[in-house]
């Protein structure tokens, strides 16, 4: 058994101290197994409830329009199989677009095979039909199936809807028609024509459909625009590849760099937030200066009041000394921050390249993240695919369409078979029974919103599961490096593969349950966004200014708890204990040395956020000159393309999210080798026998060193 004995820490607390440590334990045991087992339950639950949705539901009826009677347009082997498009009969009972798309327009809708392609309605089809027969041929293929009675009046057919009151010209758009829109000199038409007959004897202006389709012109045009989105994409694809391949180089360029530049990057940046901060002193002088002696200038703030136009102020010799004493103030504080922080900035980074040295020695963390990118694709769309099913388990349910906002039977369920033998027709003028959605009485269809719910939940759990096992497998790796006392002969072959397995074989269980207590917040933030979308239109001020404070509350213990999360991951890779010690060991040590994680993180934030911009931008600008054909070697290879901003967008928005990814394990070897190191600190003294494992910079820097043994 392994000797221990008790030392104390730089604050006199007391620690274990065991001789033979040597980085990240081998030797370990299965941690938080009841949360393991709960969570291999939860997950074969979870594959269990996909089955059940995959059962019941139907994806076809969110792709296929879905006619009155509940039939899909164009389901093979039924009567609609050639009617692939949904037609409204009167398309001016309807609210908005998004009515027609949920089907819930009070009209009756049919499947047909094709739009309308011209004006018409019952009464001229009717007055011609002894002239032109085929006026009704063409028209009845947008009447109810079966009907073939030319001559049943107008007044009756509009009350039974047998046949719509008019048709205007449309065209498919979500398999659906909608009044073909289109501008001419600045006013709206269909066909070209500003006015239609509605059926009943009346002339209508065609804005009269605006309403009904609202936006749906707009709609229209972006999908032209989608198109030639579509034909740039398809013409500069492997161009977009070769600007992300860049990215990734560069990326991978300015990781080597930061062992050299790190230092140099930050001190020229500070240096120049004090020069600008003391140009600015200077120029407040020189305004209060000149303002000297001009009428007015010399009134105060508090005599001219609030004014509108804060150029005002610019004018008042108080507002230039205010200015001045505020900038003075924040330039004396970065000097005496710069001052008593110089070590600890020293420290971090020295830190930074040792990061950059880890990296460079375990090459094949880089490209972890796309592992946990695989395994973040895989839940949302499990996730993404037991959602739609989910929504489309049920039987049809139909219910009362009726006009008149008064009839108290609008909304109930009804029975298409028997609704003509009821009542509500002869009590509301003009009901109808039409389809609503899909639903049921069932056990299971009582519950679908808590699938939905245990659904969103699971994809949370596993979503920060697949974060935390990068996070603890990119630790162990790490933490390999720096308690490698000769680097890198005594890095162990495979850092990355061994701390994968190690974290997936004993510390499941402890993931399971980091990632549980985040995914528990993160659900409730959800729950009460929907909530205050819900109340947005409330009167409530109590009820807004709560729904506030617990969001704002809720998004910060997130923070903390993902804060609190990555470091104690960090433990767990390190010393194998279970989630709850880990995390209880990696806050108290990082708060006996909260200054110097401060100036680490906001020292590490600054430089990875530069490097993220000078990456994004710098690819943006090289993709500007070539899709703009601006680069006089590329001019033939540069595609010619609609809109230039949609692959120049890509590369940038690829490039950053390409700099985060490498970035982003570069930050998690930093904040491991931070820990170690004050683990380092805590554990030995430079003895022969407690020996620093860390590099003869921070050695310098902390003027300490490690004393050698005298050779016999």
């Amino acid at each position: 058994m392994d000797r221990e004995e008790i030392y104390y820490g730089k604050h006199g607390e007391p620690r274990k101290f065991d001789p033979k440590f040597r980085g990240p334990i081998h030797n370990r045991h299965c941690t938080d197994v009841l949360c393991c087992v709960i969570f291999i339950v939860v997950i074969l639950g979870y594959i269990a409830l996909g089955i059940v949705a995959w059962v019941h539901g139907d994806p076809r009826k969110v792709v296929y329009p879905t006619d009155s009677h509940g039939q899909f347009c164009g389901q093979k082997d039924t009567p609609n199989e050639n009617r692939t498009i949904l037609f409204y009969f009167n398309i001016l009972k309807c609210a908005s677009p998004i009515v027609l798309i949920n089907l819930q327009c009070p009209t009756t809708q049919l499947c047909v095979s094709k739009c309308p392609d011209r004006f018409a309605t019952y009464i001229d089809m009717q007055a011609s039909y002894r002239y032109k027969p085929d006026q009704w041929n063409y028209y009845r293929q947008f009447c109810k199936p079966g009907f073939n009675n030319p001559w049943k009046s107008v007044v009756q057919v509009i009350r039974d809807e047998d046949c719509p009151s008019m048709i205007i010209p449309s065209r498919p758009f979500l398999k659906r028609c909608f009044p073909d829109f289109s501008t001419k000199n600045g006013i709206l038409t269909v066909a070209n024509q500003t006015t239609f007959k509605d059926g009943r004897g009346k002339t209508r202006n065609v804005t009269d459909l605006r309403e009904a389709a609202n936006g749906i012109n707009n709609v229209l045009d972006a999908r032209s625009i989608g198109m030639k989105i579509f034909e740039d994409y398809a013409s500069s694809w492997h161009w977009i590849l070769i600007g992300l391949f860049i990215a990734m180089v560069v990326s991978l360029l300015f990781l080597v760099l930061l062992r050299f530049t790190a230092g140099v990057l930050f001190w020229i940046f500070i240096f120049g937030v004090i020069g600008m901060i003391g140009y600015g002193i200077w120029h407040c002088y020189w305004e209060y200066d000149h303002l000297r002696g001009i009428p007015g200038s010399d009134l105060t703030i508090y005599d001219i009041g609030f004014q509108t136009d804060f150029r005002v102020y610019l004018q008042l010799r108080q507002t230039w000394l205010a200015f001045m004493i505020i900038l003075c103030i924040v330039e004396v504080i970065i000097i005496l921050m710069l001052i008593f922080l110089r070590n600890r900035i020293r420290i971090a980074i020295a830190l930074l390249k040792e990061g950059s040295r880890a990296v460079g020695y375990i090459t094949s963390a880089l490209f972890y993240p796309i592992i946990t990118f695989i395994l973040i694709a895989i839940c949302i769309s499990y996730w993404a695919v037991t959602a739609v099913f989910l929504a489309t388990s049920g039987e049809p349910v139909y219910k009362v369409m009726a006009n008149q906002t008064l009839c108290k039977y609008a909304n109930l369920t009804c029975d298409p078979e028997t609704f003509n033998t009821t009542n509500v027709t002869k009590l509301c003028s003009g009901a109808q029974c039409t389809f609503a959605f899909y639903g049921g009485e069932s056990l299971y269809h009582r519950y679908i919103f808590i699938f939905q719910l245990a659904n969103a939940f699971v994809f949370l759990w596993l979503v920060n599961f697949a974060i935390a096992l990068g996070q603890c497998t990119l630790a162990g790796a790490f933490a390999s490096y720096y308690w490698a006392f000769r680097k890198p002969a005594d890095i162990p072959p495979w850092p990355l593969f061994s701390s994968f397995g190690r974290a997936i074989r004993y510390h499941t269980g402890s993931l399971a349950f980091g990632s549980l207590i985040l995914a528990i917040v993160q659900l409730i933030r959800i729950i009460l966004e929907y909530l205050d979308h819900k109340l947005k239109g409330t009167q409530n001020s109590f009820t807004r200014f709560l729904l506030c404070c617990l969001k704002c509350c809720f998004w910060c213990l997130e923070k903390f708890l993902k804060f609190i999360n990555r470091n104690a991951y960090i433990m767990i890779a390190i010393y194998g204990k279970n989630f709850c010690a880990s995390a209880k060991e990696a806050f108290f040590l990082l708060m006996r040395n909260v200054v110097r994680v401060a100036v680490l993180d906001k020292v590490t934030d600054f430089l990875l956020f530069l490097g993220k911009i000078l990456v994004a931008g710098g690819v943006g600008v090289l993709a500007f000159f070539f899709f703009t054909h601006r680069i006089q070697v590329f001019t033939q290879e540069a595609p010619t393309l609609n809109y230039y901003w949609v692959p120049l967008l890509t590369v940038i928005i690829g490039s950053y999210l390409v700099a985060h990814g490498f970035f982003s394990v570069y930050a998690m070897c930093v904040d491991t080798l931070f820990l170690c190191f004050l683990e380092d600190l805590e554990r030995h003294d430079g003895s022969p026998e407690r020996r620093y494992y860390m590099n003869k910079s921070l050695l310098k820097i902390l003027n300490k060193q490690n004393v050698e043994t005298k050779r016999q």
